[in-house]
């Protein structure tokens, strides 16, 4: 079987690293959070915003898309 080193390196680290958090997942996620709150880069939202999915839908009614109709 194919051993990939630097797999094996990323595995070995966030095994390390989780260790010492006794793999308290809480406790690793506060840690997460500290580090970029610490590192004063800016944080981007990717999550949908609220309502986009319903106004961008309405607006492919308003321009005639018949694609939610089926064809018989």
């Amino acid at each position: 079987m194919y051993q990939d080193a630097i797999l094996e390196e990323i595995h070995r680290i966030r095994e390390e690293y989780a260790r010492s958090f006794n793999h308290n997942l809480k406790a690793l996620f506060a840690d997460l959070q500290n580090q970029q709150a610490e590192s004063g880069r800016k944080v981007v939202n990717l999550s949908r915003k609220r309502g986009l999915t319903k106004r961008w839908s309405q607006r492919a009614r308003d321009l005639g898309d018949d694609t939610n109709r089926r064809s018989t």
